[in-house]
């Protein structure tokens, strides 16, 4: 394979895409992709399509068309918050398994841009700014509205990405992570102003996003000019920003990671013996997880994001359970979906260990336990400074959906960690427990499965009888339990654990 021009000829890194795209469809399951791929597609255009053809009030179009450029800016902030905590985007193509490749750092911008929709959190932004469109605008402006919002996606995951590669960039020179603190600070100080001061509608309504949602329905009026205008901007925009992506993740390519490194160079004072082999993998299995730096930027961002939404939201009590199913399902993706990945090729040495299998098993349950109530806590804690004082109904719920809702994430990760266990390098900021396609079905079963049981408890909430919250929340966690029983026979089971640990440590 020629390398000369690998790093700087971008047809080059278009083609090399197009090869990584091809090895990874040829290594998974064909058909179910296939299929996942064409339902997806139908939904999308059912969502983009079918509410403009609904009958519904002429006020509503017009709250719909209010809320729509704050929207728009929503998703472009919340791509550039996800893009920030995973350094730059996911990888196409594993950090490790691509070190015998001359993959350039255009090639890993432009695979990390396409792995984009590989999101379900993406995807259900998608869908709600496609579905308000086509709602707001109707059957006669639909597709000259739907073009403009697609544009704008594209040019927001471009946008969000070129950020993040210049942000990891400035990560990655001395006292880099100081001005990215430093800004962030700011940046959540003036939001805090502009909210306590009643400046935050005012500024909404001044965000260019505001023109963008005018040329996306002049079309529908009559007014072919200013559609083509806007058209024509985002189609200009985006092949721009593709290209500063591109720079930027050159410029950051050319420096080494400097939180990933001090981590892996730190020296620490031994501490005492723990008194039991279970205190002794906790301990660990804790350090693996908090010493990881995708864990602790992915839990900070999941903690706080969600609440500060939360805040600026003024949820009440009863909406906010469905806060903690969501922050439990993103930390679960984090590690706990492949959960005995942790050790990497260490998990060979773990097993050599005189230690009773069972007494593996608790300790990486308790600590992913520990680490999906702690994210959450910390969420539902921020949203409850706005909710007032709540009634015993309203507090039995908001606890009882919390400790559901963990189990829930729990016992699926565990049994998900045992059936298909993936071998996984989380050393990099950019790492998955396992490959885009597998984690795109695991957050949306778990988003399914977890927003339906926060709904129920929901309603739950807004009744007066707080001993009924309990009564339903008992058959959830005992089938959890019995789940999470299920998959520690399984590892518990000689044969079965020898494959997983083979599998994790290939």
């Amino acid at each position: 394979m020629p390398t000369a021009l690998s790093s700087t000829d971008p047809w080059r890194a278009v083609r090399d895409v197009g090869h990584l795209l091809w090895f990874r469809a040829a290594t998974g399951r064909r058909r179910v992709s296939r299929a996942v791929l064409l339902i997806v597609l139908a939904l999308t255009t059912a969502i983009a399509v079918v509410p403009a053809f609904v009958e519904r009030p002429d006020e509503r179009t017009l709250d719909v068309l209010i809320v729509l450029p704050t929207a728009l800016a929503a998703f472009l902030l919340l791509s550039v918050v996800s893009g920030l905590a995973s350094g730059g985007g996911r990888e196409l193509l594993p950090r490790d398994q691509g070190v015998a490749y001359p993959l350039s750092p255009t090639t890993d911008h432009l695979g990390a841009l396409l792995l984009t929709p590989l999101n379900v959190a993406w995807l259900v932004q998608t869908w709600a700014l496609l579905g308000a469109t086509a709602y707001a605008v109707g059957p006669a402006g639909v597709f000259g509205a739907q073009v403009v919002v697609i544009l704008w996606i594209v040019l927001a995951s471009s946008a969000a990405q070129a950020i993040a590669w210049a942000a990891e960039g400035v990560r990655r020179v001395p006292g880099g992570h100081l001005v990215l603190r430093g800004l962030g600070v700011l940046a959540a100080a003036t939001a805090g102003w502009l909210y306590f001061t009643d400046r935050l509608s005012a500024f909404l309504d001044g965000l260019a996003t505001r023109s963008l949602v005018l040329g996306a329905v002049s079309l529908g009026e009559g007014n072919a000019g200013q559609w083509i205008r806007t058209v024509a901007i985002l189609l200009l925009a985006i092949p721009l920003l593709v290209a500063a992506g591109a720079v930027a993740a050159h410029l950051a390519a050319r420096r080494h990671p400097r939180d990933e490194l001090r981590i892996e160079s730190e020296t620490r004072t031994a501490r005492k013996a723990p008194r039991s082999d279970l205190l002794a993998l906790l301990r660990l299995d804790r350090a693996s997880v908090w010493r990881v730096v995708p864990m602790r930027r992915g839990i900070m961002v999941l903690a706080l994001g969600p609440g500060l939404v939360g805040v600026a939201g003024g949820l009440d009590w009863a909406q906010m359970t469905i806060l903690p199913g969501l922050v439990a399902s993103g930390g679960a993706l984090l590690f706990g979906v492949n959960a005995w990945c942790l050790e990497g090729r260490g998990v060979l040495w773990r097993e050599s260990l005189p230690v009773d299998p069972s007494v593996v098993f608790d300790a990486r349950v308790v600590v992913l336990l520990e680490f999906l109530l702690v994210a959450s806590g910390i969420t539902v804690l921020l949203a409850a400074l706005r909710a007032g004082v709540p009634n015993p109904g309203e507090l039995a719920a908001i606890l009882c959906t919390w400790l559901v809702v963990v189990l829930q994430v729990v016992s699926a990760s565990m049994r998900w960690s045992a059936k298909r266990p993936f071998a996984v390098d989380l050393r990099s900021a950019r790492a998955t427990p396992a490959p885009p396609g597998v984690m795109v079905g695991y957050s949306a079963r778990l988003a399914v499965s977890t927003t339906l049981t926060s709904l129920i408890f929901s309603g739950l909430a807004r009744l007066p009888v707080w001993e009924l919250s309990v009564l339903v929340a008992l058959p959830f966690v005992a089938v959890s339990g019995v789940r999470v029983l299920r998959a520690r026979a399984v590892w518990l089971d000689p044969e079965q654990r020898v494959r997983i640990v083979s599998a994790v440590a290939g």
